[in-house]
C-alpha cells in the first residue's frame, strides 16, 4: 500500500502512478484521514485510472479535537475528552459524494459507527463502488471497557456504545461490511503505560481475530462460519483484486488450520508478538488456530 499523499501530510498528492508501477495495490494515508476534499476527490481519479481503491481513515479531525475516546455517557462520567460519531460519518459522507462524482473505488477503513455503516448501505444500494471494514474489536467491545482506564482499550476510532456494536454486526449480516480486518497496531508495555490522554492509540488483533469472530459473530448467529472465514480472507482479496483466499488447484499454498470447535483463554504472555498490548486477556474464545502455512510452508505451530 502507497501513501495518499507525500509524507502523508495530507498537502499534495503522492507519485500514484509510480506507486502503482512499484507493486502497490491501493492507497492510503493509514492513520491520518484526507481532509482536503479536493486532494481527496483528485486521489480517487487517479487511483480509478489505475483501478487500485482508495483507503480512508474517516475522521474529521476539527470534529475530534483532543478527544481520546467514543463521546457519550462514559466518556462524560469518566471526565474524558469524547470523540463525536458524527466525526467519522461526516468524512464517509463527503468520500461517498466524491466516489460517486469520480465513479473511483472507495474504501473505508475501520468503520465503526452506525452512521457511516447507514452511508455506505445506501451508497451501495445506488451501486457505487464503496468497500469497508470492520474490526473484531469494534464488533466485541464497547466503551464501557474504558472505565478501567486501561489504555488497551484506546484506539483509534475509539471503542463505541453498544448501538453502534450492533450497527456493525446488522452490517455484517447483511453484507454492508465486506471484510472484517484486525487494525493490528503493537506497542511497548512502556507506551501504553501512561495516562490514558497520552498513551497511544491501538492494540495488537491478529492472534485473537479468529477467536473473537467465532465467538461473537458465529456463536451470536451474526454469521455462519463460512462467512466469517470468507470476510477474513476471500473479501479481502476480492477487494484488492488479490488472487488469494482460496484453497483451489493453482492457488498459493498460504492456508490457516483451524479448530472452530477448541476453547481458549487468550494470554498475552503465549503470543507470538513482542507486544502484549490486548484487551482481551484472560477472555474464553471458542475456535483456534492450530498452524499457519505460508508458501506450502508451515511457518508456525500451536505447541502442544
Amino acid at each position: 500500500m502507497g501513501a495518499i499523499t507525500k509524507g502523508q501530510q495530507g498537502e499534495e498528492l503522492a507519485e500514484i502512478g509510480e506507486l502503482v508501477r512499484a507493486g502497490c495495490l491501493a492507497i492510503s494515508d493509514d492513520g491520518k484521514p484526507v481532509m482536503n476534499a479536493e486532494i481527496m476527490r483528485r486521489a480517487l481519479e487517479y487511483a480509478g485510472m489505475f483501478s487500485i481503491p482508495v483507503i480512508q481513515h474517516a475522521e474529521d479531525l476539527h470534529m475530534t479535537g483532543k478527544g481520546v475516546m467514543h463521546e457519550g455517557l462514559v466518556s462524560t462520567d469518566l471526565g474524558l475528552g469524547g470523540i463525536p460519531a458524527a466525526s467519522e460519518a461526516v468524512i464517509v459522507a463527503r468520500d461517498i459524494l466524491l466516489a460517486e462524482l469520480t465513479g473511483s473505488h472507495l474504501h473505508v477503513a475501520h468503520v465503526s459507527t452506525a452512521e457511516a455503516i447507514r452511508l455506505i448501505r445506501e451508497a451501495k444500494a445506488k451501486g457505487l463502488h464503496v468497500t469497508c471494514e470492520a474490526t473484531p474489536h469494534h464488533f466485541a467491545v464497547t466503551d464501557e471497557a474504558v472505565r478501567s482506564f486501561s489504555t488497551n482499550a484506546k484506539m483509534s476510532p475509539p471503542l463505541r456504545s453498544s448501538r453502534h456494536v450492533e450497527a456493525i454486526k446488522a452490517g455484517l449480516t447483511d453484507g454492508t461490511i465486506d471484510a472484517i480486518a484486525t487494525d493490528h497496531a503493537p506497542h511497548t508495555v512502556q507506551e501504553k503505560e501512561q495516562e490514558f490522554d497520552y498513551a497511544p492509540n491501538g492494540i495488537i488483533g491478529l492472534e485473537t481475530a479468529f477467536g473473537l469472530a467465532m465467538t461473537v459473530l458465529v456463536e451470536g448467529e451474526v454469521l455462519t462460519l463460512n462467512q466469517a472465514i470468507a470476510r477474513l480472507t476471500s473479501e479481502p482479496a476480492r477487494i484488492f483484486n488479490l488472487p488469494k483466499g482460496t484453497l483451489s488447484v493453482g492457488a498459493d499454498a498460504d492456508v490457516t488450520i483451524l479448530d472452530p470447535t477448541r476453547e481458549w483463554v487468550v494470554d498475552v504472555r503465549k503470543f507470538a508478538s513482542k507486544s502484549r498490548n490486548s484487551p482481551f486477556h484472560g477472555w474464553k474464545l471458542r475456535g483456534e488456530v492450530l498452524a499457519t502455512i505460508v508458501g506450502g510452508k508451515v511457518v508456525w505451530e500451536l505447541e502442544g
